[in-house]
């Protein structure tokens, strides 16, 4: 309060953050020091600073602030002189002067004269003014364009007066233009100018501009076509990463190439990547954007880096292109990454169980209990044979939905070295399977060796499994009203009476056929939505479920789990099915009175408006983990043993003691602001482990 009325009488200087109000935390493309050198100053009771380039006095509002943050960047960082920076330079459009001005035009080292470089400044979390900056530039000529608003920047090549296209970075002072596009780049280069980190912005962000220059109007299926670019340049980082001692150069990337020559490299590695993970896209499929808009989307595309630890990034994107057009309809959402790690940790699949999801989605379930099976990294190297094994023979997944499915088979083809056990199909139907997921199934059928009849009869109708672990969110929206499926099911009955029910909840069919996929003692999370939980006309339901097995848990996620797309409110069931017979399973032998864990979760790692909330520095700026992931402020498990987790795997195959320490420091540095709260999952695995549950037993990481 003193500092504020000492400011009111003109005695203190204002900070950067006084004039961007609370904002400063995102200008993330600048160094801190950088900040730090504004300086600031009061004249005439308004703030003012001193150009970096021209060193006159210049009212110090938001966007001049991300202004000459910008120009301080262009000396310090590329090297550019004060002569060769305009600041405000009128715009000339053909014989007139434009009325309005250039924020920052850089002039051609051989031709004072001659715009090189245009860039147009916003203040911070400002969006618009990218269609101006290419009015600039096509007045002026100019082969550069930037727009930055401090957080994002976006560069553009001018290669013609109707193409713009995408560039990685701006030419250093000492650099031309054809050097840039020249260079070539290895996965060391991209780690080093991943744009996510960089920026610390989203592939989903970069979709979403992808669409205002192109997709919106390129009479092409957005999400195919993502994919197929998504699916090429996953290929291209996995081969760079396998090349062995020799180094293996990126060939996503459009370089100087012209529109059909990156086309047809773009084709090759497509086609390249079929071949490796096949059954994803039909024979002959090609990339059908034309060569002007694939190298625009390319360019945007190019120093993004697909491949880390879980995948995170890919599945934000496809959760974006597909929840509208495809599960968003029928009530199922995407699963938080943060609340899948949640069940796996706590139901805590081993290398020799057998692992399915009966509404797979994107196969996050399975993605994500193949990293704790291994150890929780993954990365372009490919697996180990033994992590191949394990994921292509142990871990299965269905799903109805086409695209769904097509994103599934890509995560864990990748995961599996092409090979994989994900089926599209109708869960709740069996009887319309197709014989490849008859195939596919047929070995995880239960068998019942004392009852000849029913062994027949279950092996032609593939009702009831033997998988060890069973972690689902069924969709929720839409009641089943055909009585061919429903007369197949228990719970499609009248609690009194017996008849069949004409209608009966989707959800409510998938708790009876997920205990079925179960064997004897096998584990399940399931999301279902509150009201199964606490409505009265539910109880025959929950009645169903306590007959068939122990409730181990019951997790209250957190009001903004699903949003943007649904605020209902959901919880996860944790069983184990009841099982006295040790050669038939795990034992969970049958009571009446046992304890059960409850838990609500007060940190979901999201806010009201669906957008991820997440760690941050003391600087405000978002703070990532020890493999480039933004890291989401949740209490579902432990984030600081996370990340001791990750420093360990780290550490394990650092090959120097440069390496190491570097490690360490990077472990240290983070460690202040993570926060050291009691979580879920880890409570819930002391639990266990005091009530004497096997699968909680060793380590609860």
């Amino acid at each position: 309060m003193d500092r504020d009325r000492n400011q009111q009488k003109g005695n203190t200087s204002p900070s950067v953050d006084d004039i961007l109000k609370g904002s400063a935390h995102v200008l993330t493309i600048f160094r801190p020091s950088a900040i730090n050198d504004l300086k600031l100053f009061l004249k005439r009771g308004r703030p003012y600073l001193n150009c970096f380039a021209t060193g006159r006095e210049r009212p110090a509002k938001p966007e001049e602030i991300v202004r000459q943050l910008y120009v301080k960047m262009l000396m310090d960082d590329y090297g550019y002189p004060a002569e060769r920076i305009a600041i405000e330079k009128p715009v000339q459009f053909g014989s007139a002067v434009h009325e309005k001005a250039a924020d920052i035009v850089i002039w051609d080292k051989d031709d004072p004269n001659t715009a090189f470089i245009i860039i147009e400044c916003k203040k911070p979390k400002r969006a618009d003014g990218l269609e101006q900056l290419k009015s600039y530039c096509h007045a002026e000529g100019a082969p550069i364009g930037v727009w930055t608003n401090g957080g994002e920047t976006i560069i553009l090549h001018r290669q013609d007066p109707n193409f713009f296209r995408n560039l990685t970075d701006i030419p250093k002072a000492s650099q031309t233009l054809s050097e840039v596009l020249a260079e070539r780049w290895t996965l060391t280069n991209l780690a080093e100018h991943n744009v996510l980190v960089k920026e610390q912005t989203t592939l989903k962000k970069i979709i979403l501009d992808m669409e205002n220059l192109v997709l919106a109007n390129a009479g092409v299926d957005a999400f195919e076509e993502v994919f197929k670019l998504i699916y090429a340049k996953l290929y291209d980082e996995a081969s760079a990463a396998q090349g062995g001692k020799q180094t293996r150069y990126l060939q996503f990337r459009v370089g100087g190439a012209t529109p059909r020559e990156f086309k047809d490299k773009i084709n090759q590695l497509f086609d390249a990547a079929k071949g490796k993970w096949p059954g994803v896209f039909l024979e002959g499929e090609h990339i059908d954007l034309t060569p002007e808009h694939l190298i625009t989307c390319g360019s945007a595309l190019e120093n993004v880096k697909l491949f880390n630890s879980n995948l995170q990034v890919i599945d934000e994107a496809f959760e974006y292109l597909s929840v509208e057009v495809g599960k968003g309809k029928k009530g199922q959402y995407f699963t938080p990454r943060h609340d899948i790690d949640m069940c796996v940790k706590m139901l805590n699949p081993t290398l020799d169980e057998y692992v399915i999801d009966t509404a797979a989605g994107s196969c996050g379930f399975t993605v994500h209990t193949i990293f704790h099976v291994w150890g929780n990294e993954f990365t372009a190297n490919g697996p180990a044979s033994w992590q191949a094994e394990y994921a292509r023979e142990r871990v299965f997944a269905i799903d109805f939905d086409a695209r769904s499915i097509k994103i599934a088979k890509a995560l864990n083809l990748i995961a599996g070295d092409g090979r994989t056990n994900v089926y599209r199909a109708n869960t709740l139907d069996p009887r319309g399977w197709p014989d490849e997921v008859k195939v596919g199934l047929r070995p995880r059928l239960a068998r019942f060796p004392r009852d000849a009849e029913r062994d027949r009869w279950n092996r032609e109708n593939f009702r009831y499994f033997a998988f060890d672990v069973l972690l689902t969110n069924p969709p929720f929206a839409g009641d089943i009203k055909d009585s061919r499926i429903l007369h197949q099911y228990e719970l499609a009955k009248k609690p009194k009476g017996g008849k069949w029910q004409t209608k009966v909840g989707r959800d409510i069919l998938f708790i009876e056929r997920n205990l079925d996929f179960l064997r004897p003692g096998g584990r399940m999370a399931i999301v279902l939505p509150q009201g199964r939980f606490n409505n009265t006309s539910d109880k025959p339901i929950r009645d169903y479920i306590a007959q068939r097995a122990r409730i181990l848990a019951v997790v209250g996620l957190h009001g903004n789990t699903f949003k943007p797309h649904t605020g209902t409110k959901t919880s996860i069931l944790f069983l184990q099915k009841w099982n006295e017979d040790p050669d038939a399973g795990p034992l969970c032998p049958r009571c009446e009175d046992y304890p059960i864990f409850f838990a609500t979760s007060q940190a979901g790692g999201k806010d009201t408006s669906g957008e991820y909330v997440y760690l941050s520095d003391d600087k405000g700026r978002r703070l990532y983990d020890l493999h480039a992931h933004p890291m989401v402020d949740h209490d579902l498990f432990n984030l600081r043993a996370a990340l001791a987790d990750q420093r360990d795997q780290r550490l394990s195959a650092a090959r120097t003691e440069k390496e190491r320490a570097a490690i360490r420091a990077a472990y240290e540095a983070k460690l202040p602001f993570v926060p050291d709260r009691p979580s879920i999952a880890d409570a819930f695995r002391e639990w266990g482990r005091e009530q004497g549950f096997a699968f909680c037993k060793g380590d609860v990481e």
